[in-house]
């Protein structure tokens, strides 16, 4: 009896970790099969968080949601996702680290970043505002009710984000592009067609934002345009194929909700994508539009030239490099600074105080940030990145709750370093004799 015993406490113990939300609280379980009919469909003001179970901050934030949905009940719905299980949501809604909380408002398919406190009282002061504000939007006739179109089945995307693909315009829109292709071969009595129609134009919508463009959705009426659709073989409807520049076409595997083709499209984008940009902060500007068009920003503060010269400066930038391109799926801002370059922002990480290179990831939005407390290598930059990842690293906010003042600076040139050239002083006409006063011994 005693191993079963243990077995059944380890089941018990599984189970509690996987479920930080029941049945019982009035925080609303969300998955991916009654998402759209409870939030999407609804006229209600919703905040939804995007979990993992294993993450700590979640676990964390569990009491305080409970807390603030008992306390908005009826009022506005707190739901909770779990989207290390419903994975295909949280690509949905570009949730790339946990906890993510969304308030889905008059435009359900465009939810609003969350940005206030974790506590319950913020959390309710940050529901009553955004209900507020959807309150004067529908007052004003601005809003469009819950965003979702109910006549054409919910899709909630733009028919033009859906590029209408035929014999004359497949090969220069397609096969000459370098961006990435889902290519939806249909007809239109084909049920299932009709059915993927909705789910197919929300994500082309979707799907055109995250990747920037670099990957788009296309549909062909394979009944009208057979040139294209005989080149492909193509005998079954709906047939997608996935369609990369200089390659073979390939099929499409995957699933046929909304989420699952964003999802697909998003590890395309992230296969094909160059590496982010990695900057120096020479000026204010280059930090804004690097960070607040970012979920999180990898800024590395590396030694000054004349300690490091160009060769060492360029084997830490190498480094920065790799890991950026590691991560490329996050989509994350990447910069570098000069030690003493930026002494504000170094002061408000408080970097000095761990010596030359260091790394630090802020979050602009919310004014939080989280110190490499590791060695600068891939090894332990990879560390630093997967613990911030899945929401255990730890993290500071900012001083004064505000960004510090940015420096304009000269770009590094690549070269090494040059140390001041001392001006030269001609002192041919100065007699030292005469200034000498021998009582002085």
């Amino acid at each position: 009896m005693r191993p079963l015993l243990l077995g059944v406490l380890s089941c018990s113990l599984v189970l509690t970790v996987q479920a930080l939300y029941s049945s019982s609280d009035d925080v609303v379980e969300l998955t991916s099969s009654n998402f759209n009919r409870e939030v999407v469909q609804s006229d209600s003001l919703w905040l939804v968080e995007f979990y993992a179970p294993w993450c700590g901050h979640c676990q964390n934030l569990v009491p305080d949601w409970k807390k603030a949905a008992t306390a908005l009940k009826g009022i506005v719905k707190l739901g909770a996702v779990d989207a290390d299980q419903h994975k295909s949501l949280g690509g949905q809604y570009g949730v790339r680290g946990f906890p993510t909380i969304k308030i889905f408002g008059a435009n359900k398919n465009k939810p609003e970043e969350y940005q206030g406190g974790r506590s319950s009282q913020a959390i309710v002061d940050g529901a009553m505002n955004a209900l507020r504000s959807l309150v004067k939007e529908r007052l004003s006739g601005r809003s469009g009710g819950s965003g979702y179109n109910k006549q054409s089945g919910g899709g909630g995307g733009s028919k033009d984000d859906m590029v209408e693909l035929t014999d004359d315009n497949f090969d220069k829109m397609v096969l000459a592009s370098d961006d990435v292709w889902l290519v939806e071969f249909f007809a239109p009595w084909c049920g299932h067609c009709k059915n993927l129609e909705p789910e197919w134009a929300a994500a082309a919508t979707a799907v055109k934002e995250q990747t920037k463009g670099k990957v788009r959705l296309g549909a062909m009426d394979a009944t009208v345009h057979q040139v294209v659709s005989s080149r492909y073989g193509i005998r079954g409807f709906p047939t997608i194929k996935v369609f990369r520049k200089g390659e073979e076409p390939e099929d499409y595997q995957g699933g046929r909700s909304r989420g699952d083709i964003i999802e697909k499209a998003l590890d395309l984008f992230s296969d094909n994508a160059p590496p982010p940009e990695m900057s120096e902060i020479l000026n204010e500007d280059i930090l804004k539009k690097t960070c607040e068009d970012s979920q999180l920003c990898i800024i590395g503060v590396l030694p000054h030239i004349l300690d490091t010269g160009a060769a060492g400066r360029n084997g830490y930038l190498e480094v920065m490099v790799k890991m950026a391109d590691k991560y490329k799926k996050k989509m994350w801002g990447w910069l570098w600074t000069e030690a003493g370059a930026q002494m504000d922002l170094e002061a408000s990480l408080g970097i000095g105080g761990f010596g030359y290179p260091a790394m630090a990831a802020i979050n602009t939005r919310k004014m939080k940030f989280a110190l490499l407390r590791g060695s600068f290598s891939e090894v332990g930059i990879h560390e630093f990145l997967r613990e911030l990842s899945v929401g255990r690293g730890s993290t500071a906010t900012f001083g004064g709750g505000a960004m510090p003042k940015i420096h304009a600076v000269e770009p590094w040139d690549g070269n090494d370093g040059q140390l001041p050239v001392e001006e030269d002083y001609d002192l041919s006409d100065v007699d030292l004799d005469d200034d000498f006063d021998k009582d002085e011994l």
